[in-house]
This record gives structure tokens, C-alpha cells and sequence, in this order.
């Protein structure tokens, strides 16, 4: 099981330096990745800029956006900017894409909410031909094509979300799959659908499978006003999610024995609060 933490760019308090701050000090303890979770209609750092930034500041950790609305952006842009993250962290980008459940992150970038599944199923196709360096944009010239970004470094793609869809784009296009709040009972169907899908389809190796734990390994309840305002869209789910949150060293330690039963190799820890000592302590329980 690699381990991974995340970085708490949609934790009220967080700052750029703290960020840079903390992805450091995850590499220090050893982690295999640091993280990001992300949306657009909330107040929080971006998960690809903040990705730059810390592929500056540190050397070796591994960076995974976890995950990036890939319809809410242009396939071009979405293109670029992944590339340009990826040359900057010299191969170290996992790019975690999926379409999300919320109208209100697509509604400020003026993107078609109803018609995400088939944007995104294009767009999935666009990125490998881009990152392959083939011509997919229009040129300075009439009827000229061209690439968009110099062909960087290998990206892995991992899709987000537990339809049967979800399923099917992994095994089509990606490397492997990432998983939402919610613990690993809800983790392990879709991942028994992937590796059952994965063999049928002659894929050689195994999936990435990618599960999530939020947590804080201060006290009790912290971070729980955070994550009901986080997902208050979801209703009742979102006290499903605040409930689920490990806090205990107990718990915490559990939860990866948990994740890894269900039939994950991935976990990444993902904090409810800014206080970059959490890298510490949760770094002496899991690693």
C-alpha cells in the first residue's frame, strides 16, 4: 500500500507557503505522493497551480490531483497547463480527472453541466493525442494544425467516480482509478467492477486504485464544519463523509488496513485542517 497525504489547498487558513510548507515536510516523512482535492465554486487554492508550486519545491514526491473537473476546462487549456505541471515536476504528475456532481462548479466557467459525461469521454481522447505531440489545435495558418504542448513527460491519468462509466474510462484511458469520500465499503464494488473489467479487457499489470480518508490527527470533531460545508451540497451525505473522518490513532491506522482489504494499493490521507504538524503526526502512525 503507498501512502500519500494530501495538501489542505480547500482547508479554510491555508496560505501558499503553508503549502509549500507542508509538501516539504511530506517529503521528509516519506510519504509516496502528495494530493489535492478541488472545485471551482468554492474559496480554495487551485489544484494545478498549487502543483507547480510545490513541484518547485520539493525533488522526488509524487503529485496527484485528486481530482481535477476535466470539463470545466477547455481541452486545450486542460492540456497545457497538465504539461507544463508535468515538465515542471519532471514526470512526477498523476493527473486525477473526473466530472464531479455539482452544476455550481460549472455554471462560473459558463460549461454545459447536462453534457459533461460526453465532454469528458472527448476530452480523454484529446489529452493522449496532445501528450503524444500530434497536432490537434488550429495553427497561425488557415487550415493548419498544430500541437499545444511539447510532449512532456509520461502523465498517468486515474478517473474519479463509481458509475459504470467511470469503469469504462479507466480501463479505456487510464492508468488507474480514484475514489471519493465515503470509506472503503463504498470503495470496494467499483474497485471489484475495475479489476474484473481490467483483466476482461487484456490489460496487463493492475490497476492504481486510489482510496481517500479525510482526517485530522488533532482532536476530536476537528475539521467537521469544514467538511459539512465542503460537500452541503450532498445533504445528508455530506454528515456521512464528517462522520467518516479518522481522528484517532486508533482509526487511522485501521483505515489502511481497511482500504488495503477492499482491494486498494493507493490511500491518501486528506487533511481537515491547516496546521502543517499534521504531516508529522499522521507520518509517526502510518509510516
Amino acid at each position: 500500500m503507498k501512502i500519500g497525504i494530501g495538501i489542505p489547498n480547500t482547508v479554510p487558513g491555508t496560505s501558499g507557503p503553508l503549502v509549500l510548507e507542508w509538501a516539504r515536510r511530506a517529503e521528509r516523512r516519506g510519504f509516496a505522493f502528495v494530493s489535492t482535492i478541488g472545485r471551482v465554486a468554492y474559496p480554495s487554492l487551485d489544484s494545478l497551480t498549487a502543483l507547480a508550486g510545490v513541484a518547485g519545491a520539493t525533488s522526488g514526491i509524487g503529485l496527484v490531483t485528486n481530482a481535477v473537473l476535466g470539463p470545466t476546462y477547455p481541452d486545450a487549456v486542460l492540456a497545457k497547463v497538465a504539461g507544463t505541471v508535468a515538465s515542471l515536476a519532471e514526470g512526477r504528475l498523476t493527473l486525477g480527472l473526473g466530472v464531479g456532481a455539482r452544476e455550481s462548479d460549472y455554471l462560473p466557467v459558463e460549461r454545459e453541466f447536462a453534457g459533461r459525461g460526453a465532454a469528458f469521454d472527448r476530452q480523454l481522447s484529446y489529452l493522449k493525442q496532445a501528450w503524444r505531440g500530434e497536432a490537434v489545435a488550429e495553427g497561425d495558418f488557415p487550415g493548419e494544425k498544430r500541437a499545444v504542448v511539447p510532449e512532456p513527460p509520461g502523465i498517468p491519468i486515474l478517473i474519479g467516480g463509481h458509475s459504470k462509466r467511470a469503469v469504462r474510462r479507466t480501463v479505456e484511458h487510464a492508468a488507474g482509478w480514484t475514489g471519493a469520500g465515503g470509506g472503503p465499503a463504498r470503495a470496494e464494488p467499483t474497485v471489484k467492477e475495475i479489476r474484473d473489467a481490467w483483466a476482461e479487457a487484456g490489460r496487463g499489470g493492475e490497476p492504481r486504485l486510489l482510496g481517500l480518508a479525510y482526517f485530522s490527527a488533532t482532536q476530536p470533531e476537528s475539521g467537521d464544519e469544514y467538511l459539512r460545508s465542503y460537500y452541503a451540497y450532498a445533504g445528508d451525505h455530506a454528515d456521512t463523509i464528517a462522520d467518516g473522518a479518522v481522528r484517532t490513532a486508533e482509526k487511522i491506522r485501521a483505515i489502511v488496513r481497511d482500504f488495503e482489504a477492499a482491494g486498494l494499493n493507493e490511500l491518501t490521507f486528506t487533511p481537515t485542517v491547516a496546521d502543517p504538524d499534521e504531516v508529522d503526526r499522521l507520518a509517526d502512525l502510518v509510516l
